[in-house]
């Protein structure tokens, strides 16, 4: 059975860093490609960044250059290093996990759809 684990949700001020984790337990495929999502409240859930099994990194625009996603493949976590926090970032954010795919998926629109495992989510609240 495979699980995820999401934690490091936090209450920061803007412009203040978090780290998120994610602990993927009960996979097995050698090729998998995995994303954060996050779900503001009255808005879809988005991807934000996305790392397959060779670890090729996507990432959505309006996180570039502030968020960073990568995975201890020894402890089967996934990261995601999130600096400059913006009050336009909080959200619930989500770890999930699927089949290898083009990692742009994650960030493409309704790229969540494309995935069948997920995480309970961690809240993320940025103060002005």
């Amino acid at each position: 059975q495979v699980q995820l684990a999401e934690s490091g949700g936090n209450s920061v001020q803007a412009g203040g860093s978090l780290r998120l984790s994610c602990e993927v337990s009960g996979w097995t495929d050698q090729s998998y490609c995995m994303g954060w999502f996050r779900q503001a409240p009255g808005k879809e859930r988005e991807g934000v960044a996305g790392i397959d099994s060779n670890g090729m990194t996507s990432y959505a625009d309006s996180v570039k250059g502030r968020f960073i996603i990568s995975k201890d493949n020894t402890k089967n976590i996934l990261y995601l290093q999130m600096n400059s926090l913006k009050p336009d970032d909080t959200a619930m954010y989500y770890c999930a996990i699927e089949g290898f795919r083009p990692v742009s998926m994650v960030v493409a629109v309704n790229g969540a759809n494309a995935f069948g495992y997920w995480g309970k989510g961690t809240l993320i609240t940025i103060s002005s």
